[in-house]
């Protein structure tokens, strides 16, 4: 967990098990999340994986244990300990990963190596997707004898239409990230030798150059829209909200920067009081 430049960092880092997800790395990354997204300092939200790997899905021996004893798989993620980041903006994100869509903030899936399983979820519910030359995607579910797991089902056919959701969720193959951006999955595909250093350079420019209270609202309009079928409805909720953020420092600023010919700069989202 770091701070750069108006960035946070977050590393999946579980050296020798492939960064593979477990019920306490799901609770430090809440807790994360919830850190930078509280954070004024912190504008853009990045995750990556240490090492060459992103994610590879569940820790199998996780898997094992569910299938060796009586607990309860659903009863295992409800942890009245763990934060609850992005909850309350609607019912419908207070849920496993798509709180991610709760954030104020941007958050980019920078999927440095493998990404399989729940790590594809993971990625989904972020804003934005990039990977490295080479990456391997898989659901892997199918091959496992499981069903689409966190709502892939749901979020793939918004991503990537029909046709390419059924292909992936019912034949749980390998795909590289190449194809993955063909599909529209992912914004772009870059070197993976300077993968991390071009993902700093776009979080960087887009915490330089974007207001975080027009970020969050347009965050908060681009998934409230994905799931009503009203169009007329969202042009008149957008006149509204635009009316609302022309009375906010942030449009002033941005105004007077261009008529100066420099970089904005915008208010961290303290006590902007829009929701």
């Amino acid at each position: 967990m770091t701070i750069d430049s108006g960035v946070g960092i977050i590393r999946l880092n579980r050296p020798g098990r492939g960064n593979s997800w477990t019920t306490r790395m799901n609770a430090e990354y809440r807790w994360l999340m919830a850190e930078f997204d509280a954070n004024p300092d912190v504008k853009v939200i990045v995750v990556t994986g240490s090492g060459n790997q992103f994610c590879v899905g569940a820790d199998t021996k996780a898997l094992d244990h569910y299938s060796e004893s009586d607990e309860n798989y659903i009863d295992s993620f409800k942890k009245d300990h763990m934060a609850t980041p992005g909850f309350g903006v609607r019912p419908e994100y207070d849920h496993e990963l798509i709180w991610q869509w709760g954030l104020q903030k941007t958050v980019i899936a920078a999927i440095n190596g493998a990404c399989a399983g729940i790590a594809v979820a993971l990625a989904a519910y972020c804003d934005l997707r990039y990977a490295a030359e080479g990456t391997k995607l898989t659901t892997s579910t199918p091959r496992l004898g499981l069903p689409a797991e966190f709502g892939l089902s749901w979020i793939l056919p918004r991503i990537v239409g029909l046709t390419h959701s059924a292909d992936i969720l019912l034949s749980g193959r390998v795909f590289l990230a190449n194809e993955a951006h063909r599909m529209g999955f992912l914004n772009d595909v870059l070197p993976r030798e300077d993968f991390e250093t071009r993902i700093l350079t776009i979080a960087r420019s887009l915490a330089e150059s974007t207001s975080p209270l027009a970020t969050k609202t347009a965050k908060r309009q681009l998934y409230a829209d994905l799931m009503r079928q009203d169009p007329g409805a969202a042009i008149e909720d957008s006149r509204e909200l635009m009316g609302q953020l022309m009375r906010e420092p942030d449009f002033a600023e941005a105004l007077l920067s261009m008529k100066e010919k420099r970089p904005p700069a915008f208010k961290s989202l303290r006590g902007t009081g829009v929701t």
